[in-house]
């Protein structure tokens, strides 16, 4: 099989790179070795870059998810919960009309992949899921894989490669030869709930960053149908020095929390409880190299604060296939030309956003500071309103991590 791009990886960032390499007309092959619509474990959350990309896209794909809140619940803030058990409702756009959209929404991974990968469907893109991925090679004039789908080998060409195949790609492993955690490294847990009580009538999302898993937190989604998406986020390295049961920590949290536990009186746990790796976007690293790009989770670009991939899975793949549409015509896919069109570009676009969330990630770990912060914000409507800002303008979330802010705070500046 000869073709423009292949895509192994048919999640949110393989998705994102199809959906904008089928509107520059591009062809390509995506593979994936699961059959949709399949499950992954996720904390479900979509913030405004998902959107952002989606309506990108196609406006009419935003609008079919903003108009069925039955099955994409809109979310219009987060509600901070800080060690000492004060909590800090901070909607995500104080300044919302009357026409206004949610600037985000929460959907079970199961039904939002299965969205996005129908969405693909087109002329231009050939998809093979229940396809294994038996060997591949690269370097700046050909990436050539070899598939196995339906019995059968099949052994596909193309100028460049797109790795979007998460956490433990393949892709990364073999050409990037990279395969080692970082210290930054996270573990989720997800679980399921129905009958969970005491949800914010607007369906904010909720971070407890409780003592014994700084700086991680115990999070409470709502979903569409009254359910729960319930975890706890760690870094690795903390999991380790404190011999951390994360099922354990999560499940005593919701028995014994007095914040918690009353809202869980009732509440069913409907499937097993599940984990997964987080790979942080902590440092900046290599995105791609000769012949081929990284995306999403194969990338290492979950945000080190909040947890969110789905965001940056799809815009990274919206970026790689802007880069693969420049470089397309001269068919020069050689390192250098990908780490200036994609690595940098994506950088400078989110370079700021993943360093601040690094720092605060860092800062999340000294208990007084948080609940420093969280009562003065209690107190003071401006100061609650300046954080609410902070989550639409990444130069104003910049003031978190310098002490100057901080200063002006415990003067009441």
């Amino acid at each position: 099989m000869q073709t423009s791009v292949i895509i192994i990886g048919a999640g949110p960032a393989g998705a994102g790179a199809s959906f904008f390499l089928t509107k520059a007309g591009i062809h390509h092959v995506v593979v994936d070795k699961a059959t949709f619509p399949r499950d992954k474990v996720c904390g479900d959350a979509c913030s405004g870059k998902t959107a952002l990309v989606i309506n990108r896209a196609n406006e009419h794909w935003l609008s079919e998810i903003l108009d069925a809140p039955e099955s994409f619940l809109p979310a219009w803030g987060v509600k901070f919960v800080a060690p000492n058990g004060r909590a800090l409702d901070i909607p995500f756009n104080p300044r919302r009309t009357a026409t206004s959209k949610a600037p985000g929404f929460t959907v079970p991974r199961l039904q939002l992949d299965d969205f996005l990968f129908r969405k693909m469907a087109s002329p231009y893109c050939t998809v093979m899921q229940g396809a294994q991925v038996a060997d591949l090679v690269c370097d700046a004039t050909r990436a050539k894989v070899q598939v196995t789908h339906n019995g059968t080998t099949h052994h596909i060409e193309a100028p460049v490669l797109i790795g979007a195949d998460g956490d433990k790609s393949i892709v990364r492993k073999r050409l990037l030869k990279s395969d080692v955690a970082q210290k930054s490294y996270a573990i989720g847990t997800r679980a399921y709930y129905e009958g969970v009580t005491g949800m914010h009538p607007e369906n904010f999302i909720e971070l407890h960053f409780l003592p014994e898993v700084l700086p991680g937190y115990l999070w409470i989604f709502p979903l569409p149908g009254g359910r729960a998406n319930v975890g706890v986020g760690v870094l690795s390295e903390v999991v380790r020095n404190k011999k951390l049961n994360l099922r354990e920590q999560m499940l005593h949290a919701i028995k014994n929390n007095p914040d918690i536990a009353p809202r869980f009186a009732n509440a069913t746990l409907t499937d097993k409880i599940h984990g997964w790796g987080l790979p942080l976007a902590t440092e900046r690293q290599p995105l791609s190299g000769d012949g081929f790009i990284l995306c999403g989770d194969a990338a290492s670009l979950v945000d080190p604060f909040t947890g969110e991939g789905i965001g940056n899975a799809l815009y990274s793949g919206m970026l790689a296939a802007m880069a693969i549409e420049k470089l397309l015509p001269a068919r020069t896919f050689d390192a250098a030309q990908l780490k200036e069109h994609y690595d940098d570009v994506l950088y400078k676009r989110l370079g700021d956003e993943m360093r601040i969330s690094t720092t605060l990630q860092r800062l999340s770990k000294y208990p007084w500071l948080f609940n420093f912060v969280v009562n003065k914000a209690y107190k003071s409507p401006s100061l609650r309103d300046t954080i609410s800002c902070m989550f639409a303008d990444i130069d104003l979330r910049g003031q978190l991590s310098k002490p100057s802010f901080y200063l002006k705070i415990l003067f009441n500046r």
